[in-house]
């Protein structure tokens, strides 16, 4: 069920609009009957329920990139020639919105969405309950949320890519294990937890976003380097401003990106996988920084694996891609490493698909996140 609450925001001078930015997985105001109405305490001279989650400050910017430079000499006289000869395009960064809580007790934490996706994943629910950044704000961490460069509010880029008009979105329901898309309708995995009412299927359709810079409409040119480098310098800006490393939390293609950050930074404190399209092997150099630097990582997959439909592809491609992370964890582990791949279902944690962090149960999923953070990172 939606919890009722509000988000009290302690601003600071010249920080953006809450509207925008404090709780988007918020519910509406409750009605002058409501008689579930938490208790208020007065703070600041203000009145606000028990439960709001404070923000003591919050805000947007952007992390790495290039910068480009055309031959020749700007005109200002004649600023529409279309060359753009002597100007310059600011590209390839991240967009970082972060919000910092007034009782932070944890480290910071570094959001990064997967395939199709922006940070609006990680900020609500397709029912509009609490997402992950508000349930780990309200565990004492600061979140800073990436658009990853080509991607979202990071569009702009230095590669020109192909913005494709195809019809996909039950490619992508199928894909991420939700269920079979029959008769032109949703029909859900049985147990299933995700949200599958016809206004939330919609919702989360309309979560999908473009890569600017990708002519694949399957990712197959994802520039995963790139990317790398724009986690690598959002994690050190993170650093800049506190001091302190974080705790990285990719989801599906950005887990590649994610291994490979670790080659340019040095202030990962650790590394949660949501269902990573796969992890590297124990010769490849992703691999070895990570072990060098003895990142403590942990790997979470959902259910509809095991015991997903054979006749989908997408079932055999699951298997295979937790595979990967199986043979990952055991390497790791046998190197001295601290390695763990959670199997949610074993853990009695079912109905789980590809979008975990936005399922019916996020909030029992994210409790489990945090005890792993709790026992394994210092």
């Amino acid at each position: 069920m939606s919890k009722k609450y509000r988000i009290t925001a302690l601003a600071l001078t010249g920080l953006l609009g809450l509207s925008l930015l404090a709780g988007c997985g918020s519910s509406p105001a409750p009605s002058s009957s409501d008689t579930s109405e938490p208790a208020e305490i007065s703070q600041n001279n203000e009145t606000i329920a028990s439960d709001a989650l404070v923000i003591a400050e919050q805000g947007i910017f952007s992390a790495g990139g290039i910068t480009l430079t055309s031959d020749g000499t700007f005109n200002p006289e004649d600023q529409w020639e279309e060359t753009g000869a002597g100007q310059t395009a600011h590209v390839d960064h991240a967009n970082v919105l972060y919000q910092i809580p007034a009782e932070e007790t944890g480290l910071p934490m570094v959001f990064l969405h997967g395939y199709g996706q922006s940070r609006m994943g990680w900020m609500t629910t397709p029912d509009g309950r609490e997402g992950w950044s508000d349930l780990f704000l309200r565990m004492g961490h600061s979140v800073w949320l990436m658009d990853q460069p080509r991607r979202g509010e990071a569009g702009a880029t230095s590669v020109s890519g192909d913005i494709s008009t195809k019809t996909l979105d039950q490619r992508w329901y199928t894909q991420f294990r939700i269920g079979r898309w029959e008769n032109g309708e949703s029909v859900v995995n049985e147990g299933s937890q995700f949200p599958n009412d016809a206004e939330s299927v919609d919702q989360f359709f309309r979560q999908m976003t473009p890569d600017t810079g990708m002519t694949s409409d399957m990712g197959a040119d994802f520039d995963n380097d790139m990317v790398a480098r724009a986690v690598a310098a959002t994690i050190d800006e993170v650093y800049a401003r506190t001091g302190k490393d974080s705790i990285l939390v990719t989801h599906s293609q950005g887990g590649g990106p994610g291994w490979t950050a670790a080659q340019y930074t040095d202030h990962i404190a650790a590394i949660v996988a949501i269902e990573p399209g796969g992890a590297p092997a124990a010769d490849y150099a992703d691999f070895q920084t990570l072990m060098e630097k003895n990142i403590p990582i942990t790997m979470y997959f959902g259910d509809y694996i095991d015991n997903g439909d054979p006749t989908i592809q997408a079932t055999a491609m699951w298997q295979m891609m937790r595979q990967t992370c199986y043979d990952f964890e055991e390497a790791y582990n046998a190197q001295g490493g601290n390695c763990t791949v959670v199997d949610l279902p074993k853990e009695g944690i079912t109905g789980n698909d590809h979008f975990m962090f936005q399922d019916l149960n996020n909030d029992v999923i994210a409790d489990h996140v945090e005890t792993w953070i709790q026992e394994n990172v210092k």
